[in-house]
């Protein structure tokens, strides 16, 4: 059960089917194995071994896929580091991991040399760069010699590692979250089906690959041969133009890019006619968000909840007119429960912490028993999400545990208030969490994006949410007006980051 050999086998039997396209690069499957093979050998003559961890700190690039494919055909284990990381946070990550082989590019390679001395697990020749002129081996001239032919066999099981992901730290430190050869199987199986894709289809991807949520659609397209666009970022005028030109049918994507896709002058329904299927994921989409994607697109819409850690609920594009505020339900041989603080099972309409388990859940966070035994109790993944089940069984998500908001005793959800703000007209993204308030404990805050050109104040808005809110502990205190959010690199909004400053000794009398 090895996912380098999906690459292999398409080799052989659709070896002209285009496997990739990157920029201007247009790869068949025949020639993807063989960079893929090329790549394998390398790391096999450089004395990379099963087991051994091989980390990356690439963009989205052709070389970063191989490395996907060429480590799990080796039965070593990739860990896709981001490059928003930098000095002692990027070498912890590497040391954690117990990386003895790093492949990055030529820019980033002078972070690198800055922190060379805190990884003494990797030796001088198991640096490699994708450009020249690095001080490292040459990616390359390195693939260039090598042979194109296929790695010696190694022995795989469905339990043997595949990959670490660092969890992207908005609710904390990094956690390094193992996948093995057998849930990135059920990512293939799994999604492919949910998603309705074929060999024929198209999936086009502008966000970082080094997000688990890039994997949602990129493992089933590899699973059946597909074709997989990457670009190497998000612009939505770029991204218009490619789903036109090649007649992309599936694509997964953050909040974020969807409302700047949205709200691109290129934007057109005729430019992406041939979509079949846009899955958001990483945060809530917004109702008002959805209503107009859905409005302008319909019948093409599908929202997955879930953590890397591995569970999920989707809801299926057909779910969306009945159920449209809903995150949809558990796909097959997956199971959810909503628990209250005591780990009992609540009724449905009533609001818990959602625990779920299924086939892909983590064996574990790397090298941390104590914090995967909090996280995993008997097998139950618990999210630390809070949300309910209706009377069919469909999830409705609240909020997360930690964003919470507890204004005078009441139970205060961001959520909801953030709903509410993003239906003003000028408004393009909101934020809502909580800051310290003297008479209350806290109060909400929004934090707002306008739309181009919008003039709009900070009070006014206020107002107009004010005036629309439930009840008086929804009111929010203040809007502080942004160009643009703190983001991780999955593109999730880091709430933490713009409510720490509050919480560092600034007291709002409110």
């Amino acid at each position: 059960m090895n996912i380098g050999s999906l690459i292999t086998r398409h080799a052989q039997y659709r070896p002209h089917h285009t496997a990739v396209v990157f920029e201007d690069q247009r790869i068949s499957y025949r020639e993807f194995n063989e960079r893929v093979n090329r790549l394998a050998n390398v790391l096999l003559g450089l004395g990379v071994r099963k087991g051994d961890k091989v980390a990356t700190i690439l963009p989205n690039c052709v070389e970063l896929l191989e490395s996907y494919l060429a480590v799990a055909k080796i039965g070593a284990v990739i860990v896709p580091l981001s490059q928003l990381l930098r000095g002692n946070g990027l070498a912890t990550l590497m040391r954690d991991s117990e990386s003895t082989t790093l492949i990055t590019d030529a820019h980033f390679a002078i972070e690198i040399d800055a922190i060379r001395p805190q990884l003494p697990l990797i030796a001088a020749d198991r640096y490699i760069s994708t450009g020249p002129d690095a001080g490292f081996l040459d990616y390359r001239i390195l693939t260039a010699a090598a042979s194109a032919h296929e790695p010696a066999r190694v022995d795989i099981v469905g339990d043997d590692l595949y990959n670490i992901i660092y969890s992207s730290g908005t609710t904390g430190l990094p956690k390094g979250i193992v996948h093995t050869h057998f849930v990135r199987s059920m990512y293939c199986s799994i999604f492919s089906s949910t998603f309705r894709m074929t060999p024929e289809s198209v999936v086009i991807h502008a966000g970082s690959i080094v997000f688990n949520g890039a994997f949602v659609m990129m493992m089933p397209a590899f699973f059946l041969g597909a074709t997989f666009v990457l670009m190497k970022q998000f612009d939505p005028e770029s991204f218009l133009a490619a789903c036109e030109r090649e007649r992309a049918t599936h694509s997964m994507m953050v909040p974020s890019q969807i409302i700047g896709m949205l709200h691109s002058p290129a934007f057109s329904a005729e430019s992406l006619r041939s979509i079949e299927a846009i899955c958001t994921v990483g945060a809530p989409l917004h109702l008002e968000h959805k209503q107009n994607l859905t409005q302008k697109l319909p019948g093409i819409f599908y929202e997955l909840y879930g953590l890397t850690e591995g569970f999920v609920t989707i809801l299926d594009k057909f779910d969306y007119d009945p159920k449209p505020g809903s995150v949809g339900v558990p796909p097959p041989f997956f199971e959810l429960r909503i628990v209250d603080d005591d780990g009992k099972d609540s009724k449905p309409g009533e609001v818990g912490e959602i625990v779920g388990r299924g086939p892909i859940v983590m064996p574990g966070y790397y090298n941390q028993p104590e914090l995967t035994a909090g996280a995993v109790i008997d097998g139950w993944l618990y999210s630390g999400d809070l949300g309910y089940v209706d009377e069919d069984g469909f999830l409705f998500l609240v909020d997360r545990k930690k964003d919470l908001i507890i204004s005078g005793g009441v139970n205060v959800y961001p959520k909801d208030i953030e709903e509410i703000v993003v239906q003003h007209p000028d408004v393009k993204e909101a934020a809502v969490f909580g800051i310290p308030s003297s008479k209350w404990g806290e109060t909400p805050l929004a934090a707002v994006i306008r739309k181009h050109n919008s003039t709009i104040g900070a009070e006014e808005l206020c107002n107009w949410v004010n005036e629309r809110v439930e009840g008086k502990h929804q009111r929010i205190c203040k809007v502080v007006l942004l160009e643009d959010f703190p983001r991780s690199t999955a593109g999730k909004t880091l709430k933490r980051e713009m409510r720490e400053p509050y919480w560092a000794g600034l007291d709002v009398r409110i």
